[in-house]
C-alpha cells in the first residue's frame, strides 16, 4: 500500500508493506554513502538488513531513550558523517522510533545546509505519526523539540513485521498518537479501537493514522492552521513529559495524560475508556507547578493566551485561544491541586 504525501518539490510517497525491510533499496536511492541511525533498543538485525541493500553504509547505534535527542549526539552524528567523508549527495536513513527519526531528521536537515534523509519506523508511535511530516529535533534543557527545523523525508518505508518485536507498553505508547487522531478526525477509527482487538488491527490503524496525518501536511506543511491540530493532548502532555523526566514516562503516555483535560465532559469518559483498554495511564502524580513550568516554554504561546486544541465531540476538534491563566487552572485541577 502507498499514501502520497502531495507537497509539491518535497512530495513523498509512505509505503506500507511486510517484509519491506529487506526490499529498502527498491524503495529508496541507496548507491552512495548512507549514514544509518539507530538506537540500542532497536534488534541490530534491522539497520544491518538495510545496511546490506547500500553501497556504502555507516551505521552509528545512540542509547535507547528520549535522552539521546540531544545536541551532544546531533553533534557526533555531524562528525561521524565529516570523518567518513560524507558529501551533500549522501543521505541518512532512520531505522528506529521517534527518537531516532527526529534526531538523524535534524541532522540531515543541516549537514551541508541539508542532504537527503530517509525513515523506516519500527515503533508504533513513528509508524503512525512521527514519521510523516517532516518535523525533525531535538531537546534542550529538559524541553522537548525546542531546537529544530522542517525537513520531509524523501520516502517513509513501513514494515508492520517488525512491530512484532515491540513490548506491550510502546505498542500502547504509539497507538495513543493513533487515538489522537480518532478523536479529532475519524469517530470510525474510535470506535475500531472501542470495539475490536486492536492488536489484529494494527495494519487497518495504521494505515487509517498515516491517511489523517498526510491530507493534513499537506494542508499545512510549517504548522501555520490545521496541522496544529496534531498537537491534541500535546501542550499537557509535553509539559508532563518534562516533569516527569525525559525517560520515566514514554511519549504517547504523556500525550493520552494530556488529551483528557482537552476533551469535553461528554466525550472524555469514552476517551478514558480506550486508553484504559490500551494500557495506557489516565492520571499521573507529576507535580503541577514543574508541568507548568515546561508549559510556559510552548511554542504556542502568544503574550498572555495560547493556542489549544480542544475536542468538543468525537472526530472533531476546535482551536482555541486559551487565556493562560485558565490553562493553568486546568493543570492545576487536573493533577487535583489548586495554586
Amino acid at each position: 500500500m502507498e499514501i502520497a504525501v502531495q507537497l509539491g518539490k518535497n512530495s513523498y510517497n509512505i509505503t506500507i508493506l511486510r517484509g519491506a525491510l529487506a526490499r529498502a533499496d527498491a524503495y529508496m536511492k541507496l548507491n552512495r554513502k548512507v549514514l544509518i541511525v539507530t538506537d540500542s533498543g532497536v534488534p541490530a538485525a534491522y539497520a544491518e538488513t538495510v545496511a546490506s541493500r547500500c553501497s556504502a553504509p555507516v551505521i552509528v547505534t545512540i542509547p535507547q531513550g528520549e535522552s539521546s535527542k540531544s545536541l551532544q549526539n546531533f553533534e557526533m552524528l555531524c562528525r561521524a558523517m565529516l570523518q567518513n567523508g560524507f558529501t551533500r549527495t549522501d543521505c541518512v536513513v532512520a531505522v528506529g522510533g521517534g527518537v531516532v527519526g527526529d534526531l538523524a531528521g535534524f541532522v540531515a536537515a543541516s549537514f551541508m545546509r541539508g542532504i537527503d534523509f530517509y525513515n523506516i519506523p519500527t515503533t508504533v508511535l513513528s509508524q503512525v505519526d512521527s514519521s510523516v511530516g517532516g518535523k525533525v529535533a531535538v531537546d534542550l534543557d529538559n524541553i522537548k523539540n525546542c531546537v529544530g527545523a522542517f525537513h520531509q523525508p524523501k520516502a517513509v518505508l513501513i514494515d508492520p513485521e517488525v512491530l512484532s518485536t515491540l513490548p506491550a507498553r510502546q505498542i500502547a505508547n504509539g497507538l495513543a498518537e493513533a487515538v489522537k487522531m480518532a478523536v479529532t478526525f475519524d469517530e470510525n477509527l474510535l470506535t475500531l479501537f472501542e470495539t475490536e482487538d486492536y492488536l489484529s488491527c494494527i495494519d487497518e490503524i495504521v494505515a487509517s493514522s498515516l491517511r489523517i496525518k498526510a491530507a493534513v501536511v499537506q494542508a499545512d506543511e510549517k504548522e501555520s492552521g490545521l496541522r496544529r491540530v496534531l498537537n491534541f493532548g500535546h501542550t499537557i502532555g509535553h509539559g508532563i513529559e518534562s516533569a516527569a523526566g525525559l525517560d520515566s514516562l514514554y511519549h504517547g503516555e504523556c500525550v493520552a495524560l494530556g488529551m483528557l483535560p482537552m476533551c469535553s465532559d461528554a466525550l472524555r469518559p469514552r476517551v478514558k475508556s480506550v486508553l484504559e483498554k490500551l494500557g495506557l495511564p489516565t492520571a499521573c502524580d507529576a507535580d503541577p507547578a514543574v508541568v507548568w513550568e515546561a508549559i510556559s516554554h510552548d511554542k504556542k504561546l502568544s503574550g498572555d493566551t495560547i493556542t489549544v486544541v480542544y475536542a468538543p465531540k468525537a472526530g472533531d476538534f476546535e482551536l482555541r485561544s486559551m487565556p493562560i491563566a485558565d490553562l493553568k487552572e486546568t493543570v492545576w485541577t487536573f493533577f487535583g491541586k489548586k495554586g
